[in-house]
């Protein structure tokens, strides 16, 4: 791949403004999902390089923290506006390591670079208050203080968003990072490193390590230095993080986990746009995404034509390479998520499900598995019941929005739902009573840096994005000014 910006495509973590390898020399080998071959090698840094990193950001974070936010933000300003000059060449990378159509790539770009932008400006406003007093002579009020080292860890599916979206609060915030990327998509973050060396970020303020997975968090996490902890993937991974950091101590945590949507079409619902909206909302990032439409719930009425008409158009979409033309659908990441979509389709099948489109390898081969409709999904069955990250749909009749409220609130799960209505009195109540922390009607798109992005249950803890992003970055600390209220003689 030709890029316009050569040296973005780096093969080295980045520590204390370095960049290095392994003590050992260790390194693995990182391949495009499309076809199976290597693209590069990245290092496997030994225990030692990662709470290396740890102390390059620890002592970065003594001078970072008191840097005046005007000039935190104009480094970020800089970050934000080289990753836009190279948007090309970082889609490039992101698609070849990831697969994603070239396409989306480009979007997960823009957006990446819109939490920069966000919490560059709105930490202009990261202010403490004034108190009303109830002591006497006293002022009270407090500040918010950055909370010092924070260790991100960030999935495979959005490698540039994920890191963009922590990474800007805390920086912001005052605070200094450490990212462990998924070692699947190393590539994009090194590329990030790049661009935050050439907007002149302090040696220390962004560090990024790779190595063995499991102890590559225990090293981050273990570490007193880190005081906060933020983790997007999947709910089991999930609970490994958190485990590991109540074991450390006590920190700041925030998780982003997994998810299982659940769509609603309600009998009033315009047909043709709920069908729209479902494509979009499942086969973005080829349905490997936690806010993916996971089980999709059609009144009865419109449950026949709704199946037909989305079997249509799942049947349209183009599945290739990233790089093809038009593609719609790319590979599924590694050779565990496609054994796993196999297992689910087959039990499917087994139990009694319609597969209208789909069912099957794709005959491109590899990791390509034809988008599917599974009609009369039920619970039970592995589609129905666990977060299917894949181009795998699951349909579903409901009679009364009782039912529906009751199945869609039936899992472990709490990201995102979709509603497709129009009478506001039928969308309001759905609002309230599902048990999800996202909420999006008659539309695909709802995330974006002004919202506070997140689940409940067993879908996370806190919230990334909005004003609430900075939560897991910062304290409040609060102070007393006693004696105010007395003459100057006498405090003499």
């Amino acid at each position: 791949m030709l890029l316009g910006h050569p040296v973005l495509f780096k093969s080295l973590c980045y520590v204390d403004g370095r960049w290095v390898h392994s003590n050992n020399a260790a390194s693995i080998p990182v391949v495009n999902p499309a076809d199976q071959r290597v693209i590069g090698h990245v290092p496997m840094l030994e225990r030692e390089q990662v709470v290396s990193a740890v102390g390059a950001a620890d002592r970065a974070f003594q001078a970072w923290r008191w840097t005046p936010q005007q000039k935190r933000s104009a480094f970020l300003m800089r970050w934000h506006e080289l990753i836009l000059r190279h948007q090309s060449d970082l889609a490039g990378i992101l698609s070849l390591e990831q697969g994603k159509p070239l396409a989306e790539a480009k979007g997960e770009i823009a957006y990446a670079a819109s939490f920069i932008e966000w919490f560059a400006d709105e930490a202009k406003r990261l202010a403490g208050r004034t108190i009303p007093t109830h002591i006497d002579g006293a002022h009270l009020g407090t500040v918010m203080e950055p909370v010092g080292v924070a260790a991100l860890i960030t999935p495979w599916n959005f490698p540039v968003a994920m890191i963009t979206r922590k990474a800007a609060a805390a920086i912001a915030s005052g605070c200094t990072v450490v990212i462990k990327p998924a070692h699947e998509t190393p590539f994009s973050a090194m590329a990030l490193a790049q661009l935050a060396e050439e907007a002149g970020f302090p040696a220390g303020v962004f560090n990024v390590v790779i190595g063995e997975p499991q102890m590559t968090m225990e090293a981050l996490v273990s570490d007193t230095r880190v005081r906060a902890v933020s983790f997007t993937g999947s709910t089991r991974v999930g609970g490994l993080v958190a485990k590991a950091v109540a074991q450390a101590g006590i920190k700041k945590l925030a998780l982003e986990l997994g998810g299982n949507a659940p769509f609603i079409v309600t009998e009033d619902a315009d047909l043709e746009h709920s069908v729209r909206v479902a494509i979009g909302a499942k086969f973005q990032t080829s349905g490997q995404d936690c806010c993916a439409a996971n089980r999709i719930f059609v009144a009865r009425p419109l449950y026949e034509a709704f199946v037909q008409r989305y079997t249509e158009a799942v049947k349209a979409l183009k599945v290739g390479s990233a790089f093809e033309a038009n593609v719609d659908v790319g590979p599924l990441m590694h050779q565990a998520a496609f054994d796993a979509t196999v297992a689910r389709i087959e039990d499917a099948k087994a139990q009694g499900a319609r597969i209208t489109v789909g069912g099957n390898a794709h005959e491109l081969g590899g990791w390509f598995y034809e988008p599917t409709v599974v009609a009369d999904a039920r619970a039970g069955m592995r589609i129905y019941d666990e977060e299917n990250f894949a181009p795998i749909s699951a349909i579903s009749p409901f009679d009364t929005l009782d039912e529906a409220v009751t199945r869609a609130n039936d899992t472990e799960y709490g990201l995102a739902a979709y509603i497709c209505a129009t009478r506001i009195d039928t969308i309001f109540q759905l609002v309230r009573r599902l048990d999800f922390a996202m909420v999006s009607v008659n539309g695909v798109k709802f995330t974006g840096a002004p919202i506070p992005f997140g689940g409940m249950k067993a879908s996370g803890l806190g919230r990334e994005g909005g004003a609430e992003g900075f939560e897991p970055f910062v304290e409040t600390k609060y102070f007393c000014l006693g004696n105010l209220g007395l003459p100057l003689s006498s405090a003499a």
